[in-house]
């Protein structure tokens, strides 16, 4: 269950991840992150990367590794999204959750990483050379996954359709058993995972959904993890297009992760529930 009072944004929790069911994704890292004492070096990141015991490599084929931030203008290939896919440099700022998370869902999900990493270069090699003011409705949709972005499981289509129905109280209080044992949701976004230290109500991710069978929701959630990089890899480079592909998900509705929620009345709240048919956004 989520809780409020995780930390600051400036302060270092070696046991963040025991605070929020958001951080999910992190639980195989437990253990070598408890015994940080302070805030991680970037050394000690690296030495985390390496203890993965896979290779992890940007689309250009260079090795993933975690190095000071660059201050300043800079050009196209000096540039963060570039620096990575030219050199598998990534620039992190220490003391800093933001990037620290950044860190973490390399590890856990390098082939999607990778993947937006190339979207983001291609995107600004080609802005660079038509010269474009604005950046394309591509690379505004890879930033937004990477940042707020959620993947979204389940075993029962019917789910599913409620979900992307904007059918809150129907999924999440009335079939509330089913989806506790057919759904499941797995945090990407750096952003969130840094917003969840301190949740609020009204936190919205950025969803990707894939139908899976029960055979899935079985597997050891390292493996869960394995297949859920793979699957994003192939929705990243094939099918991902505008921010229109990534469906609103109001996270602290899933049953359980808030106190509040246990109660039907929460989800009335159409400030943060809102309907499909109306314009505004939800609370991000």
């Amino acid at each position: 269950m989520l809780s409020g009072n995780s930390g600051s944004s400036d302060l270092w929790n070696r046991h963040f991840i025991d605070s929020s069911p958001l951080y999910s994704i992190f639980e195989h890292l437990k253990r070598p992150i408890a015994e940080m004492q302070r805030w991680p070096a970037l050394s000690e990141l690296n030495r985390l990367r390496i203890g993965q015991g896979q290779s992890i490599q940007t689309r250009s084929g260079k090795e993933i590794s975690f190095v000071p931030a660059i201050t300043g203008k800079q050009p196209l290939e000096q540039k963060y999204e570039a620096k990575i896919f030219l050199t598998g440099e990534v620039q992190t700022r220490t003391n800093n959750w933001h990037d620290f998370f950044n860190a973490l869902v390399w590890l856990v999900f390098p082939r999607a990483k990778s993947i937006l990493n190339q979207l983001h270069y291609q995107m600004q090699c080609l802005e660079a050379e038509r010269q474009m003011m604005h950046r394309g409705a591509l690379r505004d949709a890879a930033t937004l996954f990477d940042e707020s972005g959620v993947i979204v499981v389940c075993t029962e289509q019917a789910l599913i359709e409620s979900l992307k129905n904007f059918q809150w109280k129907e999924l999440f209080w009335r079939r509330r058993e089913e989806v506790l044992s057919s759904m499941r949701f797995f945090i990407f976004g750096h952003g969130l995972h840094e917003k969840a230290l301190n949740p609020y109500p009204g936190m919205t991710g950025k969803g990707i959904i894939f139908h899976v069978n029960k055979a899935f929701l079985k597997k050891a959630q390292t493996g869960q993890l394995q297949v859920l990089d793979s699957m994003l890899e192939s929705f990243l480079s094939e099918k991902l297009s505008s921010s229109a592909d990534l469906q609103p998900i109001p996270l602290l509705g899933y049953p359980g992760w808030v106190e509040a929620n246990n109660d039907e009345a929460y989800y009335d709240n159409k400030r943060y529930f809102r309907d499909k048919n109306r314009s505004d956004c939800p609370i991000a």
